[in-house]
């Protein structure tokens, strides 16, 4: 049986597009530039918590405080690439890892 496309149904795209213009806009960059720093602290949150520790361990582990941690991991900081990379590699045992689109 072959699947059938629901005319009535918005792809996660259309909607993005629709709401924060096409790629390349201004609006779009910073949605997108959003949606990586929000990515970064979820990754990290849930990293720490797959390892059973606390936002004081792992701000001991890496150099940091408890709170500085809590604000990366809400997105409520900006967080310096140096800091980033230490928290992932020194606290956390992992690597971190960038690319660039162009």
């Amino acid at each position: 049986m072959m699947a059938t496309k629901n005319k009535n149904l918005t792809s996660l795209d259309e909607l993005i597009d629709k709401e924060y213009g096409k790629k390349g806009t201004e609006k779009r960059k910073v949605f997108e530039k959003g949606f990586e720093d929000f990515k970064y602290g979820t990754l990290i949150h849930q990293a720490r918590l797959d390892q059973g520790m606390t936002q004081e361990q792992l701000a001991k582990k890496c150099g940091t405080n408890k709170g500085y941690i809590s604000k990366v991991e809400n997105n409520i900081s900006d967080v310096r690439l140096s800091t980033l990379q230490r928290i992932i590699e020194v606290g956390l045992g992992g690597k971190l890892e960038l690319g660039i689109s162009l």
